[in-house]
C-alpha cells in the first residue's frame, strides 16, 4: 500500500509543477489561449481529484471474509460451472465493496462436449450449426443453462439488501456478446442484456436491423447513470434511445 501511495503522490508532484509553470505563462498569452489554457486547468484539477480518490482507496481496510476459498474447475467441458463460479466470486467482490468494476469474459474450449444433457458438440462447433434444427436445440440448451447462472447471480444481488435498496439496484450488469450471429461471423445486431442499475427494465428495445442503432449510446446511458458528464463514447454521441430510470 506504501508504494502505491507514493506512485499517486508521485503524479500529484507532477501535475503541481506542470500547473505552476502553466500559470506563470499565462500572464503572456492572449485571450483564446487563455481560454484553452483554463480548459487544460480543468483537466488537471479533474485528475488531481482522481489521484486523490485513489489514494484514499488505497488506505481503506481490506474485507475480511469468512467465506472459503474457491476451488478451481479443471474440467474444461464444464463452461456452466465455471460460469457460475466466476459469478459466485463477483458477488463477492461488489458485496465486501473490493472493488467497483468486474469484467468476466466468458470462453469456452473449443473441443470438449459442453457437460450440459442433451448435448453432444463443443459449444464453439454448435455455434456453427448451419441452421440445422438438431443442432440449434442443442445450442438452445446450451445457453439456457448460461442463462441459469447469470439468473443466479442477478437474483443473489437482489436479495442482498443495502439499506433501502438491493445491491442490484446499485449494480449495473451489462451481458453480451461479440457476435449478432456466429454462424456467419456477423457482428451486427448485437444482443444485449442489461439489468440492474435502477433502470427501468422488463422491456426489449428493438432498432432497425438495416441502419444498425449504435451500440456505443447504451455506454454512454451508463457513464451518465455513474455520475460523469460524458456525452461521447468511442464514436456515438447521446445515450440510448427507450432507456428510461425506474419511478
Amino acid at each position: 500500500v506504501d508504494e502505491q501511495v507514493a506512485r499517486l503522490r508521485e503524479g500529484q508532484s507532477i501535475l503541481d509543477a506542470v500547473a505552476g509553470r502553466a500559470k506563470s505563462l499565462e500572464r503572456e498569452l492572449g485571450s483564446k489561449d487563455r481560454e484553452k489554457l483554463d480548459q487544460y486547468f480543468t483537466s488537471v484539477r479533474e485528475a488531481e481529484k482522481r489521484l486523490h480518490k485513489a489514494e484514499d482507496w488505497e488506505k481503506q481496510p481490506k474485507p475480511s471474509m469468512a467465506t472459503k476459498p474457491p476451488a478451481d474447475i479443471a474440467d474444461p467441458a464444464d463452461l456452466v460451472g465455471k460460469s457460475r463460479l466466476m459469478y459466485e466470486m463477483t458477488k463477492l467482490a461488489l458485496q465486501t465493496d473490493s472493488t467497483r468494476l468486474v469484467t468476466v469474459f466468458i470462453e469456452e474450449d473449443h473441443n470438449p462436449t459442453v457437460k450440459v444433457p442433451g448435448v453432444s458438440q463443443g459449444h464453439h462447433s454448435l455455434t456453427h450449426h448451419g441452421n440445422k434444427p438438431e443442432t440449434l436445440g442443442e445450442l438452445r440448451r446450451v445457453e439456457e443453462a448460461q442463462f441459469g447462472t447469470l439468473r443466479d447471480l442477478l437474483a443473489s444481488l437482489r436479495d442482498f439488501r443495502e439499506g433501502e435498496s438491493t445491491l442490484l439496484d446499485s449494480t449495473s450488469i451489462v451481458y453480451g456478446t461479440n457476435m449478432g450471429n456466429a454462424n456467419a461471423h456477423s457482428n451486427d445486431n448485437l444482443p444485449v442484456l442489461l439489468a440492474g442499475g435502477g433502470f427501468r427494465h422488463g422491456q426489449h428495445l428493438a432498432f432497425d436491423q438495416k441502419q444498425n442503432y449504435p451500440l456505443p449510446k447504451l455506454f454512454v446511458s451508463l457513464l451518465q447513470r455513474l455520475g460523469i458528464d460524458e456525452d461521447k463514447f468511442s464514436t456515438t454521441t447521446g445515450t440510448l434511445r427507450g432507456l428510461e430510470m425506474k419511478a
